[in-house]
């Protein structure tokens, strides 16, 4: 049974009930035919709800603290993996997980921005919130990727770039920076996909890819629900009205042709689900770098930085 949002009060109960009866001693037909009938009661409440989700409702399931993290798609869909870490200038930044791997076939950068699961690993991995050495080393494994000539993945989940003193210290916005541009400069595929929460520039320095790609209940925004409250209301407790004028969801996105595709999730979120989510993204991946290795380097560079600079363009063209 996993942790309850606060609009999964039926949701929990049915599961709560189904548990239960498994546990119980009972063991006859009629005791099955009751957990049968309890799981389809289970699948219709699923469905009747995340069929229905507020934009507030889907920055909580893409939160999830049991939602599938960087690591686990590191250990399920990728194989052969080689750590990579440092930027050669200060430090490695453990909230950037990297290093080089296979997905299927195909050999690969992959990169991702870890939260971490309990409260050991996300303080080790400061909350999945980079600081500039992080994105660095970023830009610096971009660089050798595009020498040896491999395809990037980049995996997307983090509420933003760390805002502490020190990351202003060492030039945060400048790493930002840089790590876009690198993006931009080099001539193999590149596929991001954000897997949960996409906050901020924090994000955007791992997503400027050839494809875009979000899990139907990710979120991807330039501020944080709160964050924009604070700024325009003065309360955070409009974050729930935030969430809707931020058109953050993966639906609103691909309408508005800032992301490619939206990566199914089974009923219920993936964490519900995470061995068939996982399978979901790893084929989705396959798809685009495929469609992108097929490119031309310097076609696939140019339609790379036509794809961003348009997205600029779109409120001057309508």
């Amino acid at each position: 049974m996993s942790i309850m949002l606060n609009f999964e009060s039926q949701i929990v109960e049915i599961e709560k009930k189904i548990q239960e009866l498994a546990l119980s001693s009972f063991d006859n037909n009629c005791h099955d035919c009751e957990i049968s009938k309890l799981k389809s009661k289970l699948d219709k409440a699923l469905r009747t709800v995340y069929q229905k989700l507020t934009p507030w409702q889907k920055v909580q399931v893409a939160r999830h603290p049991e939602r599938p993290k960087f690591n686990d798609y590191l250990s399920n869909i990728f194989t052969d993996f080689i750590e990579l870490s440092g930027d050669r200038v200060f430090a490695d930044d453990p909230s950037i997980i990297a290093g080089f791997a296979k997905i299927s076939e195909i050999s690969c950068l992959v990169v991702g921005q870890e939260k971490g699961h309990d409260t050991e690993s996300r303080l080790k991995h400061n909350f999945g919130m980079p600081k500039p050495e992080g994105y660095r080393k970023i830009a610096r494994l971009f660089a050798l990727a595009n020498k040896f000539d491999l395809p990037i993945v980049s995996m997307i989940d983090t509420s933003g770039a760390y805002p502490g003193i020190e990351s202003e210290e060492r030039g945060q916005a400048e790493a930002i920076a840089k790590c876009i541009e690198a993006s931009f400069q080099i001539d193999v595929p590149i596929v991001s996909v954000v897997i949960g929460e996409g906050g901020s520039g924090g994000a955007v320095a791992i997503s400027a890819a050839d494809y875009v790609l979000m899990l139907e209940n990710s979120i991807y925004s330039v501020i944080s629900p709160e964050g924009c409250a604070a700024i325009l209301w003065k309360d955070e407790k409009e974050a729930t009205v935030a969430a809707d004028v931020l058109k953050l969801t993966a639906q609103d996105l691909l309408k508005f042709g800032i992301i490619d595709e939206i990566v199914q999730e089974n009923i219920g979120g993936a964490h519900r689900n995470k061995a068939t989510t996982m399978e979901n993204v790893k084929q989705s991946i396959l798809k685009y770098l495929n469609k992108s290795i097929l490119l031309p380097a310097e076609e696939r560079k140019n339609l790379r930085r036509k794809k961003f600079i348009e997205m600029g363009a779109y409120l001057i063209k309508n």
